[in-house]
């Protein structure tokens, strides 16, 4: 009979041994590092299918894509000037050589970045930002 682990209180960790980035590369659960993080190249999965861990908590937003162009392109795009102020190549040189260089990187890098970026979120239980007004002090205080 296999044993399920059920948390009575579930308090982000991540298991041992383990870190976000590790966990977010694997593309597996933050929680108990087994179940399945996506349910296809860029979609989150609803929940973890060994935990139960719900991945609505989840918003990496635009942050695996400004990464991985971050990582990706700016170094394609160094490239295509060095290309283009050595040797003036014609434009179908471009195509063949820097425009891969533009794409692939950023493919490759964009789910273990969605990845890390979620595993991190959990972990660290990063929650959208709020604003906390707080009431000016009244004049009889102030005197």
């Amino acid at each position: 009979m296999e044993q399920k682990t059920v948390l009575v209180e579930d308090v982000p960790h991540h298991p041992p041994g383990e870190t976000p980035l590790s966990l977010g590369l694997k593309g597996v659960c933050p929680r108990c590092g087994k179940g399945k993080l996506f349910a296809g190249w860029l979609k989150l999965a609803p929940k973890c299918d060994v935990c139960g861990l719900d991945y609505s908590f989840a918003d990496p937003a635009d942050g695996p894509a400004f990464f991985a162009q971050w990582a990706g392109c700016i170094p394609a795009v160094i490239f295509a000037l060095w290309l283009e102020a050595v040797y003036a190549p014609p434009v179908w040189v471009h195509l063949v050589t820097t425009l891969p260089l533009l794409i692939l990187p950023c493919l490759l890098l964009l789910r273990p970045l969605k990845g890390w970026l979620v595993c991190s979120q959990y972990v660290n239980s990063a929650q959208e930002g709020r604003l906390i007004y707080i009431d000016p002090p009244d004049e009889k205080e102030q005197s």
